[in-house]
């Protein structure tokens, strides 16, 4: 169809003749109401933003000498921030004299991450940042 017809086409229908694709050969063109489509299109943008889940990063923080029933009930909760789709920062504080024996740190988060290996996998590896080791985990 030529463009003169288009425009005749939309002219008659009282809607506006819109090129989609110019690039193509030939153009592509739609005879439609440009402010409903631009009206449907916010909305679409609204929903599909409403229905992303922004994972947040959550933090779970471990001492040196932390007991066994403690630690469980840290994975546990570290386990629900998993389920629920976040990223969750485990981080091991070094206190006083602790950071003499870094090697009990990175046990430790060895420990933990190994009880965590089957719902996490470990997407930034284990750094020191001042007097914290820190790994980031998210879920499989």
């Amino acid at each position: 169809m030529s463009l003169s017809d288009a425009l005749r086409a939309a002219e008659e229908a009282g809607l506006d003749l819109v090129e989609f694709s110019p690039d193509a050969n030939p153009p592509v063109a739609k005879i439609i109401d440009w402010g409903k489509y631009q009206y449907q299109k916010m909305k679409d943008q609204q929903r599909s933003k409403r229905a992303a889940k922004t994972s947040d990063l959550k933090q779970m923080r471990f001492g040196l000498k932390i007991g066994s029933g403690d630690l469980d009930v840290k994975l546990r909760k570290v386990r629900g921030f998993l389920a629920d789709g976040n990223k969750v920062r485990l981080q091991v504080v070094y206190k006083g004299r602790e950071m003499a024996h870094k090697e009990i740190g990175y046990a430790l988060m060895e420990k933990i991450t190994e009880m965590l290996s089957e719902e996490a996998i470990v997407e930034q590896q284990p750094q020191m940042a001042g007097r914290n080791l820190s790994v980031v985990i998210r879920s499989k």
